[in-house]
C-alpha cells in the first residue's frame, strides 16, 4: 500500500512537471518510464538568487536547468564524495562561527555539522511580496524561520515571528503612506504571511483600530477611533466583514452629539437601529442603506411618544399617533409648514389611559445573544482547540505598556530572556473546584486581561461603555442593558464551565451556585453605567423621594417617631437607632446586590439589638413595628437615588433569595420609599405637625 501510493505520488508530481516546463526541455526529458523525485522549487538546497536556476532529480539522471538550458547527469555515473559533503559542511560551520579552525578528519571529526537553525542577512531578488526586501535574523533549512527583519526599498519594514519564509505569529509592520511623512503602523498576529487574529492598527491620519483581522482586513469585532481634535471625530465599536462595518455596531458622530446603535451593511446603516441625541431626544428606524424607510418610535425629552414617520431633524410627516406625557393622544396625519409650524389632521383623545412611563427600545430588535457575536467567537475557538499554541496568541494578542515600547521593535522582539512559561488555563479551571479556591481563582481569572477570561470580559465591559455612557445614558435603553450583563453573566459561568470539558459540572452544583459566584466579580465592570441608567429611569419617583426627605429631616426625632405612629415611646432618644442609620447609609458603598442584602438585614439587627436595649428584653419585631422604626432610620441615612438602588438589588438580586428573609427584607425597604414619596403629602396630620 505504500509503495503504491509513493508511486503515484511521483507520477503525479511527474505530469505536473512536465505540463510546467516548455516543449524544449520536455522534447528531450519526457520518457515514459523517467519519475520525479525531487524538485529544488520545492524543497530548496539554498537561499534564491533571483536566477532561474533549478535543480531535478529524477529515477535515473540529474537534471540542471539554468535559463533557457540545462546539462543532465546519468545517475548511473555521477558520485557524490563524502569529502565534499565533510568539507562543504565544515566551511558553513566556520563561516557562522567566524573563525578559521582545522576540524579533525575522520571519527575525531563527527558530530560538528553546521546548525541547521542560523542567522544571517539576504537581499530577496526573485519576483514574489519579498522582492528587493533585505531581511536579517534567523534562518532554518533556507527560510525566514523564528525572529527576523524585514526591510523594502520603498520603506516598509516588518519586524517580528516568521515561519517557513512567512510572517507568522506577532509581528510590527510599518508602511510609508503615499505623499506623507507618516507611517501606518500594524501591531498584530500574523498567520502564515497575512493578518489574522488579534491586533492594534495606528495609522498615519491618527485613526486608531483594536481589534480582529483576518486575510489581512479587518474582521470580526473592533473598535476603530480618531482623534478627538478631528476635523470629524467618530469612535465606532462592533463587527467588521472584509475590512467594511457589517453587523451590529455603535457609531459616535463626536461633531453632532449623536450616537447610532444597530445593523450595518458595507459601512451603511442597514436594519433596525436606535438613534440617541445628546438633548436626551431618541428613535427607533429602519434603515435601508442609510436611508430612513417606513415608520419609528420617536420619543422626546419631556416623555411624548410618536409612532410614524419623521424626518433626521425630527418633523413629523404623514400619519402618525402622538401620546402626551398625561396620557393624551392625538392620531391624524401631520405636516409641518415653516410659517404655520406643526399642523395635523386626526382626532384628539383626551380620555384617561393608561400610560407606561417609559418605553423601552431595542429588545425585540435585537436579541441580546446576537448583538456581540463577534466577541464570542474567538475565544469559542481558543476554548475548543484547548488554549494553547497559535491560537492563544491570536486571541490574547500581546501586552505591553506603551505604544513607545512597541515602537522599539528591535529591542522588543529580540529579548534573550527566557519566556514565560505557558500557562494551561483550562487545567488550572478543573484543579479550583472548592468553592472559595474556585471564587479566588474567578475572581484572580477575570479582573487579569492577560487571561482568556479577563480579556473576554474587559472586551465585553468596553462593548457595554461604547453602548451606554455618554450619550447613551439613556433611560430608554435600560432594559437592554440590564439584558447584556445578565447574558454576560450566563456567559461567563458557560463558558467558564465548558472548560472543564463537563458543562456545568461545578458551576451549577447546589452548593456552588454560579450566579453568586460570578456576579460580584463582573458586575463592577458594568456598575457606572448600569447605575446611571437606573437612576435615569427612576428619576422622577426618587426626586420626589428627596423632596420627601428634606421635609421629613426637618423634625427632631420625638416628632418624627410620633408621627409615624410608633407607639413604644420608651425608645424616644435624642440620638435613636444611629447605628442602624449609619449602617444602612452603607448601602451605595458596594455594587454587590448580594452585598447591599446583608447591609440591610445587618439595619435591621440594628433596630431590633436597639429595641432590645431600650426594653431590656428580647423583642421580636413584627412588620407593624419594624416599618415605622425603618421608615425613621430610611429617612435619617437620606440615601440620595434610594428608588433606582432597590430596583437593581431587585432585578439582580439571586433568585434563591426570593421569598426568604432578604426578600422581606427588601419589600420593607420599598414600602417605606413608596410612603415616603407618595403618601406622606396625603396625610391631613402632616401640615399640622410640620406647623407645631
Amino acid at each position: 500500500h505504500l509503495f503504491i501510493c509513493q508511486a503515484l505520488d511521483e507520477a503525479n508530481l511527474t505530469r505536473n512537471l512536465w505540463k510546467s516546463l516548455g516543449h524544449k526541455f520536455t522534447d528531450v526529458l519526457c520518457v515514459p518510464e523517467r519519475r520525479l523525485l525531487e524538485d529544488s522549487r520545492n524543497l530548496a538546497l539554498y537561499p534564491s538568487t533571483g536566477r532561474s536556476d533549478r535543480v531535478l532529480l529524477f529515477n535515473d539522471i540529474l537534471v540542471l536547468i539554468q535559463g533557457n538550458t540545462f546539462q543532465s547527469f546519468d545517475l548511473k555515473l555521477t558520485w557524490v564524495d563524502a569529502v565534499w559533503q565533510w568539507k562543504l559542511n565544515q566551511a558553513v560551520r566556520q563561516a557562522l562561527s567566524g573563525k578559521r579552525d582545522f576540524p579533525l578528519w575522520g571519527e575525531a571529526g563527527r558530530g560538528r555539522d553546521p546548525p541547521v537553525c542560523r542567522f544571517s542577512s539576504f537581499t530577496f531578488q526573485e519576483e514574489g511580496r519579498f522582492k528587493g526586501a533585505t531581511y536579517e535574523g534567523e534562518w532554518r533549512l533556507s527560510k525566514p524561520h523564528g525572529k527576523g527583519t524585514l526591510t523594502w526599498p520603498d520603506g516598509r519594514n516588518y519586524v517580528g515571528d516568521f515561519q517557513e519564509g512567512m510572517e507568522h505569529g506577532f509581528g510590527i509592520c510599518l508602511i510609508p503612506r503615499a505623499s506623507e511623512d507618516r507611517y501606518d503602523c500594524y501591531k498584530c498576529h500574523w498567520r502564515e504571511g497575512k493578518m489574522s487574529g488579534y491586533g492594534i492598527c495606528e495609522y498615519g491620519d491618527e485613526m486608531v483600530y483594536k481589534g480582529y483581522f483576518k486575510d489581512n482586513v479587518r474582521q470580526g469585532f473592533g473598535i476603530l477611533e480618531n482623534a478627538s481634535d478631528a476635523e470629524q471625530p467618530f469612535k465606532y465599536s462592533g463587527h467588521w466583514e472584509n475590512d467594511k462595518k457589517h453587523g451590529y455596531g455603535v457609531w459616535d458622530d463626536k461633531e453632532r452629539g449623536e450616537r447610532y446603535i444597530g445593523m450595518w451593511q458595507e459601512d451603511q446603516r442597514h436594519g433596525p437601529g436606535l438613534v440617541l441625541m445628546q438633548s436626551g431626544v431618541c428613535y427607533q428606524r429602519t434603515f435601508h442603506m442609510d436611508k430612513m424607510v417606513g415608520p419609528g418610535t420617536l420619543l422626546l425629552e419631556d416623555d411624548s411618544i410618536f409612532v410614524g414617520n419623521f424626518t433626521r431633524d425630527l418633523t413629523f410627516v404623514g400619519k402618525g399617533k402622538l401620546t402626551f406625557p398625561n396620557g393624551f393622544t392625538l392620531e391624524g396625519t401631520f405636516s409641518s409648514k415653516s410659517t404655520h409650524g406643526l399642523q395635523t389632521q386626526g382626532i384628539l383623545d383626551t380620555s384617561e389611559t393608561f400610560l407606561s412611563l417609559f418605553r423601552q427600545l431595542g429588545q425585540e430588535v435585537f436579541p441580546v445573544e446576537k448583538r456581540w457575536e463577534g466577541l464570542c467567537s474567538p475565544f469559542l475557538e481558543f476554548i475548543h482547540s484547548g488554549g494553547q499554541g497559535e491560537t492563544e496568541e491570536a486571541f490574547m494578542g500581546f501586552h505591553v505598556q506603551t505604544s513607545k515600547e512597541l515602537r522599539k521593535s528591535q529591542e522588543y522582539l529580540f529579548w534573550t530572556e527566557e519566556a514565560p512559561k505557558k500557562v494551561d488555563y483550562l487545567e488550572e479551571l478543573i484543579e479550583h473546584q472548592e468553592k472559595d479556591d474556585l471564587q479566588d481563582y474567578l475572581h484572580q481569572a477575570l479582573q487579569s486581561s492577560l487571561h482568556p477570561l479577563g480579556k473576554f470580559l474587559k472586551a465585553l465591559m468596553l462593548a457595554f461603555q461604547a453602548s451606554y455612557s455618554g450619550i447613551g445614558a439613556n433611560k430608554h435603553l435600560l432594559s437592554m442593558a440590564q439584558e447584556e450583563v445578565k447574558h454576560t453573566l450566563a456567559a461567563t459561568i458557560w463558558i467558564a464551565a465548558l472548560c472543564t470539558n463537563f458543562p456545568f459540572r461545578f458551576l451549577c452544583h447546589s452548593d456552588l451556585n454560579g450566579p453568586a459566584l460570578v456576579l460580584p466579580i463582573i458586575l463592577p465592570c458594568f456598575y457606572p453605567e448600569l447605575s446611571m441608567l437606573y437612576m435615569l429611569y427612576h428619576q422622577k419617583e426618587d426626586d420626589l423621594y428627596c423632596q420627601g426627605i428634606v421635609d421629613l429631616s426637618l423634625f427632631p426625632d420625638v416628632k418624627l417617631l410620633e408621627f409615624l405612629e410608633v407607639q413604644k415611646r420608651s425608645l424616644v432618644k435624642d440620638r435613636c437607632f444611629l447605628s442602624a442609620t449609619e449602617c444602612l447609609q452603607k448601602l451605595i458603598t458596594t455594587v454587590d446586590p448580594r452585598e447591599k442584602l446583608d447591609i440591610l438585614q445587618k439595619t435591621y439587627e440594628e433596630i431590633e439589638k436597639t429595641v432590645n436595649r431600650v426594653l431590656e428584653k428580647e423583642y421580636s419585631l413584627p412588620m407593624d413595628d419594624l416599618l415605622p422604626l425603618l421608615m425613621y432610620v430610611v429617612t435619617r441615612a437620606s440615601i440620595q437615588h434610594l428608588g433606582a438602588e432597590i430596583h437593581l438589588i431587585r432585578d439582580l438580586m439571586d433568585p434563591t433569595n426570593e421569598g426568604g428573609m432578604y426578600d422581606f427584607l427588601l419589600t420593607a425597604l420599598e414600602s417605606c420609599y413608596n410612603f415616603i414619596q407618595k403618601e406622606i403629602r396625603l396625610r391631613p396630620s402632616w401640615q399640622v405637625l410640620h406647623n407645631s
